[in-house]
């Protein structure tokens, strides 16, 4: 398995961020899968799978770079920039490092993903150009126009995993992040279940960073050169962790969800109207918040009045408390003619 030794000032010091860039890439490396996490996911790649596949066939060298790139256990370091600590990093600023990485770098890199020499296609200089352009394509075709949604699902979840971590600590925030991690003891943090050898993180600075689809990896950068112009460069510390996992809060669907039936809408009122319908599936308030757009205060009062009306269920599931739909919810929602979802 692979760990990571953490010091208590590495954990204070610690920040959840978003990074469109790493939205961008998991959103590619789904594309690149094909198959589905669950319903939402499945209508976004019924939405865009043909048209990335189109582009990797019009593109023999791309299609080859990125499936090397992506590899089996382990993605090519160029691809995966360790994010910034700026709170609100641009796409373009952050996949600007993708096309700035060395093509030395990159082929370097590829060799490790593929576990073996590059095909002879790969022995070329644009490579970090070609996966770049990818990148910003799958951005501007495929993230950006669910972007907003996506951000506040990401933005939900944060918040939850902060709650998580003010009532059960660091251990339980890490139990739950993602499949593979875990609080060892003594300072130590699994971060997958491959055998890599351990490391030294005291000290660095480490960030956790969410993204909607169900992929996650980890990444370090190093820290910039010091020293006089004209020496030959020294191994330099990597100075910059992350931690990039999926989010809990899954999209529903790929756009926006649907609006409660007007009848309902005039009976409940629509804040509400629309939480009873998207309570088809269980759902957290933290995944609620996200998908309605609504404040937390708003979405806890509407479930609060749901229950005593016997409209809606909970139940407990880990941390969390998951909202469903009762048998009357059920009735009233259908006799209004409203759809699951």
């Amino acid at each position: 398995m692979g760990w990571w030794q953490v010091d208590a000032d590495t954990l204070a010091g610690s920040r959840f961020v978003l990074s469109p860039l790493a939205e961008a890439t998991a959103s590619l490396k789904a594309l690149e899968r094909g198959t589905a996490a669950h319903p939402g996911e499945r209508a976004w790649l019924d939405a865009h799978l043909a048209a990335y596949r189109r582009r990797l066939a019009a593109d023999p060298v791309t299609a080859l770079l990125i499936r090397s790139a992506l590899g089996r256990s382990w993605i090519a370091d160029f691809l995966t920039p360790t994010p910034g600590a700026a709170p609100d990093p641009a796409f373009e600023q952050e996949v600007a490092r993708v096309r700035e990485a060395s093509p030395e770098v990159a082929r370097t890199n590829l060799t490790v993903s593929l576990g073996g020499p590059l095909p002879p296609e790969l022995h070329r200089a644009d490579l970090p150009h070609r996966a770049a352009g990818l990148l910003e394509w799958v951005w501007t075709e495929t993230v950006l126009p669910y972007w907003p949604q996506r951000r506040r699902v990401l933005e939900a979840d944060i918040v939850a995993r902060t709650a998580e971590l003010s009532q059960g600590g660091w251990a339980g925030a890490f139990d739950a992040m993602r499949r593979g991690m875990r609080w060892l003891g003594n300072g130590r943090l699994q971060v997958n279940v491959h055998d890599y050898p351990p490391r030294d993180i005291s000290g660095a600075q480490l960030l956790f960073v969410p993204v909607t689809p169900r992929q996650g990896w980890v990444s370090w950068s190093p820290k910039p050169a010091d020293g006089v112009e004209g020496d030959p460069p020294a191994p330099l510390p990597h100075h910059r962790y992350a931690v990039v996992y999926p989010c809990s809060g899954a999209l529903a669907e790929a756009g926006r969800p649907d609006a409660a039936p007007r009848a309902l809408a005039a009976l409940l009122g629509p804040g509400r109207a629309a939480v009873l319908v998207l309570l088809a599936t269980p759902k957290s308030t933290t995944q609620l918040v996200a998908l309605t757009g609504q404040g937390l205060g708003s979405v806890g009062r509407h479930l609060r009045v749901l229950h005593d009306a016997g409209l809606v269920r909970r139940r407990r599931s880990g941390r969390s408390v998951l909202y469903y739909r009762s048998g009357a919810g059920e009735s009233l929602v259908s006799a209004s003619g409203g759809r699951e979802t």
